[in-house]
């Protein structure tokens, strides 16, 4: 059965993606996004999809282009700040927006992964995040309710994986990749390098091939920086 996780392309990766799915997106800024899989997505065509991702992308890349395409319903994340259309669209009414501090981001999805359904956290509690939430104290501090985080695709990159769909990340891309592996019915996986079994060394593995369901071999990577900034001479 490992043997049939490849695939030869984006396109055939997400043929069951439909309108309405709830979508985990790796990555964190423009490092690390699955781009392959975006733009499949976009040529595709669905829409009111539900998004999980760190950012939403910016003007015109990475999940910028789900957005300028209609496509994204609803959002969950932790920063937007590069993305102009998603300022105009959440003030406007056009998706639903739920912003969640970025540990408490990554905790939730790490606890869907791990079959845990909520958790306390003291962060939020006092502010606009703990709203409608269920408070409770331990040791003398108040702490918040935070519901788990899970989805029907996992959209991932890696920097390398091989056939049976075992994982390595380079660098900044281990910030969300490796977790939402864990936290969707079906992860989806594209890779810079796609080898053999063996080759990588079991000590190497981020993400054991018993969560990876597709895997395909990425092309053309533009490889972004959201925002460079130099010292002058």
């Amino acid at each position: 059965m490992a043997m049939h996780k490849v695939v030869a392309n984006a396109d055939e990766a997400i043929h069951d993606i439909k309108d309405g799915d709830t979508l985990m997106i790796g990555g964190f800024g423009l490092c690390g996004i699955p781009e392959n899989l975006i733009r499949a997505l976009v040529k595709k065509g669905v829409k009111d999809l539900h998004t999980i991702s760190n950012n939403v992308g910016i003007d015109d890349f990475g999940l910028g282009f789900m957005l300028a395409a209609g496509q994204i319903k609803s959002h969950k994340g932790s920063y937007v700040g590069e993305n102009r259309l998603l300022e105009e669209m959440v003030l406007t009414g056009r998706i639903d927006l739920e912003l969640i501090p970025q540990g408490t981001f990554a905790e939730r999805i790490r606890a869907g992964g791990a079959g845990i359904p909520a958790f306390y956290t003291p962060t939020g509690f006092g502010t606009v995040v703990a709203e409608g939430k269920d408070t409770r104290e331990f040791d003398g501090r108040p702490y918040v309710l935070e519901l788990a985080l899970k989805a029907d695709f996992a959209l991932i990159k890696a920097w390398k994986g091989d056939r049976w769909g075992n994982l390595v990340y380079r660098k900044t891309a281990q910030n969300f990749n490796p977790m939402m592996a864990t936290a969707a019915k079906v992860t989806i996986v594209e890779v810079e390098h796609l080898v053999e079994p063996g080759e990588i060394e079991p000590d190497q593995v981020h993400t054991p091939s018993v969560y990876v369901q597709r895997i395909f071999q990425g092309t053309d990577y533009e490889k972004r920086i959201e925002r460079r900034t130099l010292r002058k001479a």
